[in-house]
């Protein structure tokens, strides 16, 4: 590409008019009134606009926003905001430092999951190899569907997955990098019923039974969309009931298996949940897998959120009888902190089920008379045609860390997660909902004004409005976040969740702290 031969000369960034380049040299071919002649963008402002943005994202997100001392978030209603900030789009572009300037506002009024008092979500902290191979990614700008394009980054989603297939407890398997835990449980939805009836991929719903499936009353969300997408119908998701911990009832399961064949319906797949999203629930997968061998159902594991346990010799015994699916969804944006997203659905099978099932063989793609071989051309086992390198910032994680080191990470989320239980238990004003078994606590708090009272209608009604309106003052104070909802009968709590290694003991005092602080008056 050519340089400029003068670079310290000012020039203007894209969007900005320089007069003397408007004048097309003797040698210029045009085309339609068009210069083609050399590159139309200004290459030195372009990479010092890069450099002067990154150094902003280096001071003020990894240093600045990881520190206590800040805020979590630097709260603004929607109406403010849009005042706030330039949204407008123009016919011409940005000069540099303003561009800088909007960089610095969004920064500035966006949430820092990355800070150690973010506990709002199942995410949360700042891995500092994923964001080096984030950086690397965008910058790349790859897509993963052929060797040709993506040479290393398919053989490093190769490696990624068969390592995790070897944490599941499979000897072989298959799997694909995705959008999300929700992608995820909807490809094994599909792969399950391509499974049970391969004609439907060809000739679609028409002359199929009416297809049923199981999952816990307990489960994600995602499955009903899946249900509800790929035509199953939301009304043939049967929820089984869950014990008092969370957990699916297996002779419930069983129940509804058989009410389900007595009534005409055709079962095909169950899911299990590993770490539910509330309560952090696991329910008891080999007891569930002796019912799916006995009726041949396929056993799909939703672990996107407690498969990382995997890692941990000590915590793996929450997924026993996980190497016994057929499929299995496990998110390491989670836990393990590879960044959003990140996320890996896994297949038992190795005789190309996912292949099988999802290809289109596009010829200008997936020719098979390269000079390579053809078997690395994944992507036509995908949903996707453009498909993010996302393995490659758990690759990066994996190889810096080690296993011990990804295991440490587990280890010390869920000892942490214990030492808030603890502290909970001490504390005058705070009541668990449950002893948890993973990194979720749920808790309630209750202020002076509630502690004597009878638990009651009025109590409980009460107490509902307690917890929304301590979020609205952490918030808008931005000492930290923190998720709350009712769920299933039981009135609004707090659910924390540990997940950084940024995240101290000091940091579970102050939570409980500034809980008491900003509910003490209510």
């Amino acid at each position: 590409m050519s340089r400029d031969p003068n670079p310290d000369r000012e020039r203007p960034l894209d969007g900005d008019i320089n007069p003397q380049e408007m004048v097309p040299s003797r040698n210029a071919v045009l085309v339609d009134g068009v210069v083609l002649n050399g590159p139309t963008i200004d290459v030195k402002a372009g990479e010092k606009f890069v450099e002067e943005a990154c150094r902003l994202i280096m001071e003020e997100v990894v240093l600045k926003a990881t520190d206590i001392n800040e805020k979590v978030c630097e709260w603004q209603p929607p109406e403010q905001l849009k005042q706030l900030l330039d949204l407008e789009l123009r016919d011409t572009g940005e000069p540099h430092n303003r561009l800088l300037e909007l960089c610095q506002d969004v920064i500035r009024y966006s949430v820092k999951t990355n800070h150690p008092r973010f506990f709002n979500q199942l995410y949360a902290g700042l891995d500092y190899y994923s964001l080096v191979a984030r950086f690397m990614t965008e910058a790349l700008n790859p897509s993963v569907y052929t060797y040709e394009v993506s040479p290393v980054f398919l053989l490093v989603e190769e490696a990624v997955l068969k390592k995790m297939i070897e944490f599941i407890g499979w000897k072989e398997g298959d799997g694909i990098f995705n959008p999300g835990g929700s992608v995820s449980n909807m490809y094994a939805m599909n792969l399950a019923r391509y499974k049970y009836c391969p004609d439907i991929k060809e000739k679609g719903l028409s002359g199929l039974p009416r297809l049923i499936l199981f999952t816990s009353a307990e489960c994600h969300y995602s499955m009903k969309k899946a249900a509800s997408f790929l035509g199953i119908g939301t009304e043939n998701v049967c929820f089984v009931e869950t014990d008092g911990r969370g957990k699916m009832i297996p002779e419930e399961l069983e129940k509804q298996v058989w009410q389900a064949r007595r009534e005409g319906a055709a079962p095909f797949l169950v899911c299990a949940t590993s770490g539910t999203t509330v309560l952090g629930a696991f329910d008891p997968l080999n007891e569930i897998a002796d019912i799916c061998e006995r009726h041949g159902l396929w056993l799909h594991v939703d672990a996107s959120w407690g498969g990382s346990a995997l890692m941990s010799r000590k915590h793996r015994k929450l997924l026993h009888g996980i190497h016994r699916a057929d499929s299995v969804a496990w998110n390491p944006h989670k836990m393990l902190m590879a960044g959003i997203q990140c996320c890996a659905f896994l297949v038992k099978d190795k005789s190309d089920l996912l292949k099988k099932c999802y290809s289109a063989k596009a010829s200008y793609l997936f020719q098979q008379d390269k000079f390579y071989d053809v078997s690395y051309d994944t992507g036509d086992k995908s949903i996707q045609c453009s498909r993010r390198p996302d393995a490659f910032k758990f690759w990066m994680t994996w190889k810096a860390l080690g296993t011990l080191g990804l295991e440490e990470r587990v280890n010390r989320a869920l000892a942490l997660s214990r030492y808030l239980v603890e502290e909970i238990k001490k504390r005058e004003g705070f009541k668990l909902l449950l002893e948890p078994e993973y990194a979720n606590i749920c808790f309630w708090y209750i202020p002076p004004s509630l502690r004597e009272m009878e638990e009651g209608p009025e109590f409980w009604a009460k107490l509902h409005l307690v917890a929304p309106a301590i979020k609205e003052r952490m918030m808008k104070k931005g000492s930290l976040m923190l998720g709350y909802q009712p769920h299933r009968g039981k009135v609004n709590f707090f659910r924390q969740v540990v997940i950084s290694p940024q995240v101290s003991r000091e940091d579970m005092d102050f939570l409980l702290d500034e809980i008491d602080l900003l509910g003490r008056d209510m």
